[in-house]
């Protein structure tokens, strides 16, 4: 037991280093931005990327543009990962295909701007089991595959959405608040066999949140310009080179949120404050994705752009 302790506490202070060359790395949710950025930055290192997602077209437009590099292989797999069947399948695929997973993110989620009070029990209950569910079904199903590598790390995709209430999105704030402490748990379960990690990121400019822009999501998240892929891609890369519960992409931004979550009972103040700011910085993002082309109007409305 103190032999585990000691361990466990020179690889948090130093890490264990990793090396992407000749790993294989499965990405969900890999046809959107932020897999899709790190799916790259992977293969560039030399990994072989099983990139899963329910997209056909778009997972393998991603697996088509990827680099190979020293006999890496890359595959892409389509299945809805809310369904145990197609989860069961895709990872019976994944081991024929590779017969070994080193690593493992689940990166896949969805997110809606419509408001709690209207919203079907059908759409809660997709958006749960996207973000929630579905992660920990494809970890189950993946764990027997991690036990072939020698060191094997999951890493999760939640978001700082799992420390802060959010009143536009209550049901997106409810799957990032059991999928962090599902995933402490299960790293704790697991260890220290498979090191299991989370990324919790703020506003990251992708196809997800331009769309939440414009539906007129949650304006809180916009206190800064949002980051963009590559910034959580190094908080990953962060993760992998040295395990640890949870990494930032912006760590002062997550001490504030920490730091207001300390007296629940003052939020509904605080927020007077945040929404206000959140709004302007959210009309400053849509001007800014007006002006890189990716937001259109059409017919007087906001569209994504193709």
């Amino acid at each position: 037991m103190r032999g585990q302790f000691v361990r466990a506490l020179r690889d948090l202070m130093h890490g264990r280093g990793f090396d992407p060359a000749g790993k294989v790395v499965v990405v969900t949710g890999g046809a959107g931005g932020i897999g899709s950025a790190l799916a790259d930055r992977l293969a560039r290192a030399g990994a072989s990327i099983a990139v899963v997602d329910r997209d056909a077209p778009r997972a393998r437009a991603v697996v088509a543009g990827l680099p190979v590099r020293a006999g890496a292989r890359h595959h892409a797999f389509v299945a809805d990962l809310t369904d145990p069947a197609q989860v069961s399948e895709v990872a019976d695929d994944v081991g024929s295909t590779y017969e070994v997973v080193d690593v493992l993110v689940n990166n896949a989620a969805m997110t809606s701007a419509e408001r709690f009070a209207t919203r079907s029990m059908a759409s809660i209950e997709e958006e749960l089991t996207v973000n929630l569910t579905s992660p920990l079904f494809v970890t189950r199903a993946v764990i027997p595959l991690l036990r072939r590598a020698p060191d094997p790390r999951i890493i999760t995709t939640v978001s700082l959405a799992a420390l802060m209430p959010q009143a536009e999105t209550p049901v997106y704030c409810a799957s990032k608040f059991g999928l962090r402490g599902a995933m402490m748990s299960i790293a704790l379960d697991l260890a220290p066999g498979i090191a299991v990690s989370s990324v919790l990121p703020s506003a990251t400019d992708t196809r997800m949140l331009r769309q939440e822009a414009i539906d007129g999501g949650n304006a809180l998240q916009f206190q800064t310009p949002p980051q963009t892929p590559a910034d959580v891609v190094d908080a990953v890369f962060s993760l992998l080179d040295r395990p640890r519960l949870e990494a930032y992409p912006k760590p002062r931004e997550a001490r504030l949120v920490r730091a207001a979550t300390v007296f629940p009972n003052l939020l509904p103040a605080l927020m007077v404050f945040f929404q206000g700011k959140g709004e302007r910085g959210q009309r400053e993002y849509l001007d800014d994705l007006l002006e890189r082309g990716h937001v259109v109007r059409v017919d007087g409305r906001l569209e994504l752009a193709p």
